[in-house]
C-alpha cells in the first residue's frame, strides 16, 4: 500500500504535538483520553477497501484484526476497558470476505470473554461465520492451531494458534 498522505516536518510535528499536550488554555486543542479514536467498523471500511484491490486475506486480517486488537488495547489504556468496549460498539460493515466478517466478531466476543464487559448485540446474528480458515497460520502449526484456538474463534471456523495475537 502506497503512503498517499503529506510529508511534514520534524519541526511541525513537534510544534502540533506540544499545541495539542497544551490544550485549549494555551492555544491548543481539546483533547480527552476518553474517546474512541479507532473503531472495529472503521477498520473493517478499510479491509474493504484492501479486499477490493485483491489483497490476500492474511494481509487484510493483519491490517484489520490485528490493528483492531492494538486499537482496543491502546483505548483500555488509555480509559479503562468499559472505553475499549466502544471499539466494537457499531457493527462492522461486511467487507466483501466472510472470513474477515466473522474475524471481526470472533475478536469482539474473545475480548469481552477475556476482559469481562458485554458482547455488543450485533454477535447475536449467525451469520458471520466462515469456513476453516487459518489465517496467517503456517501449513506446519494448523494442528497447534485446531487444539488452541480460543472458543470464540474456533466457533466462527477460524483456527489460530496462541501467537496469532500476541504483539509487540
Amino acid at each position: 500500500m502506497k503512503f498517499q498522505g503529506t510529508l511534514l516536518p520534524i519541526g511541525t510535528l513537534l510544534a502540533r504535538a506540544r499545541a495539542t499536550d497544551a490544550g485549549p488554555a494555551a492555544g491548543g486543542e481539546a483533547h480527552t483520553s476518553r474517546e474512541v479514536r479507532h473503531t472495529a467498523q472503521g477498520n473493517a471500511r478499510r479491509c474493504s477497501e484492501l479486499i477490493r484491490r485483491g489483497e490476500p486475506l492474511d494481509s487484510v486480517w493483519r491490517f484489520g484484526i490485528l490493528q483492531t486488537l492494538d486499537d482496543y488495547r491502546s483505548t483500555v489504556a488509555r480509559g479503562g476497558v468499559s472505553l475499549g468496549a466502544a471499539v466494537f460498539d457499531a457493527e462492522p460493515a461486511p467487507t466483501g470476505s466472510a472470513e474477515i466478517d466473522a474475524a471481526f466478531a470472533a475478536l469482539a466476543e474473545y475480548l469481552a470473554e477475556q476482559d469481562g464487559w458485554r458482547p455488543p448485540s450485533w454477535l447475536t446474528c449467525g451469520e458471520r461465520v466462515s469456513g476453516d480458515w487459518y489465517p496467517a497460520v503456517p501449513d506446519i502449526f494448523r494442528e497447534e492451531a485446531e487444539a488452541f484456538s480460543p472458543r470464540a474463534f474456533r466457533s466462527r471456523g477460524i483456527y489460530i494458534t496462541p501467537r496469532s495475537l500476541a504483539r509487540a
